[in-house]
């Protein structure tokens, strides 16, 4: 089983309605998001995956969220845009492409909003 990671970032704004604190204000963050893939077959070049590749692929989800006040946007419409639920919306539009549905899967995202702060989210356990 090989596991390979990648680091992208994005910046955007939200809020936590509800939240008993500071967070519940308008606040903007620079996420950092580690994407882990994983496969067992390696390709004619000795890769599960080329980096470039899987970074491409993450960049395209998280361009979607890319300076944008979060809670505007559809996915976040009925959800707080927490790092749990957007891990989740960054590992489930990944592992719906179907270059994540054949030899390499979606293991795991990571999303940091400060340097001290992180959620993965890993559905395998």
């Amino acid at each position: 089983m090989y596991d390979l990671t990648i680091i992208a970032e994005f910046e955007a704004a939200h809020q936590l309605p509800d939240y008993p604190g500071k967070c519940a204000r308008l606040h903007g963050h620079n996420w950092k998001v580690e994407v882990t893939v994983t496969g067992t077959e390696l390709n004619s070049l000795g890769m599960i995956m080329d980096f470039k590749d899987l970074k491409a692929e993450v960049n395209k989800v998280i361009d979607a969220l890319d300076h944008y006040y979060l809670n505007d946007l559809p996915e976040f419409k009925t959800l707080n845009p927490t790092a749990e639920n957007i891990a989740k919306y960054i590992y489930d539009s990944l592992a719906s492409n179907p270059v994540f549905q054949k030899n390499v899967k979606v293991r795991s995202v990571q999303v940091w909003e400060s340097p001290r702060s992180c959620v993965k989210y890993c559905p395998q356990g």
